[in-house]
Order: structure tokens, then sequence, then C-alpha cells
């Protein structure tokens, strides 16, 4: 019993990997049982052409629902920390325990906390921004466009 209070531990240094293909990966590791901390979350990046990325998620933050215009219905993230959190949460299975569990394992940053200095950082190469042709954009840069303000301002 002593093992599973000591829970493995991935610190996931988000910077310069694409955000589709982390999130894949740390869903895994969730499931698998890891505690999954993700620093630097604003430097993830997303493929695809600048305004493209950004107008579709500004088209996610226009929907309305037929049933009462006036509410939204799902509240959209706008931070770097929420957007990769809810694209990790895409895909957890949500509507089951094990799905549930393994999302309150997972804790983001947006830049780097002072307790994980110095602490060896994980990188996946097969989800590396070197991979895309050159179209991509940071996490930081939509959450801007979206209205985030920064953690600075």
């Amino acid at each position: 019993m002593a093992e599973s209070s000591e829970q493995k531990t991935i610190i996931v240094d988000a910077s310069g990997l694409i955000l589709g293909r982390m999130a894949s990966i740390v869903a895994k590791k969730l499931l698998e049982g890891y505690r999954v901390y993700i620093v630097n979350a604003e430097k993830a990046v997303l493929s695809g052409e600048k305004k493209r990325v950004i107008e579709g998620y500004k088209l996610l933050l226009k929907v309305r629902t037929h049933y009462n215009p006036e509410k939204s219905g799902i509240r959209r993230p706008r931070s770097p920390a929420n957007i990769v959190k809810r694209a990790i949460r895409g895909m957890l299975p949500m509507d089951k325990a094990k799905g549930r569990m393994a999302y309150k394992r997972l804790r983001v940053y947006i830049g780097m906390p002072k307790e994980f200095e110095g602490k060896p950082l994980t990188r996946f190469p097969e989800a590396e921004a070197s991979r895309l042709s050159g179209r991509y954009i940071t996490v930081g840069e939509v959450a801007e466009s979206l209205g985030w303000r920064g953690v600075t301002q």
C-alpha cells in the first residue's frame, strides 16, 4: 500500500510541442495512473495558418443555442492553461469514473512555477513542432486573440 501513496509523477514542458499530439500522450499517461504537471502551457503550438486557427477558436465563442440564445451553452476556455486542459479532457472518457479520476490528476501551469525549477522535465519527441512545415501558432497567441490578458498585465 505504501507504493500507491507515492504516485508516479511526470512534469511536461509544453514549449514547442504540438497541442493535440501532446494531449493524446498525456491522456494515456493519466489513464495509466500518472500524476501529470504541464508547465509553459502558453508555448504549446497549434498547427495551421495563424488566421484560420484563431477564427476557428473565435467561432466556438459565438456558438449559441436555439433553446435559449442568451446563454452560450458550454463556457469556452480563453486562458492557455484552460485551452490545454480542455484538449486533454476531450481525450479522456469523462463519462466513466476512471476518466474523471484521471482528469483530477492533471495540473496545467502558465510559465514555470518555482516548485518545478531544477526538476527533470519530460519532452515528447513525437510531438515536437519541428515536425510541422512551418505554419503554426502558439496557444498563448490564440488566447490573447480570444481576450486573455496574460499574467503580467
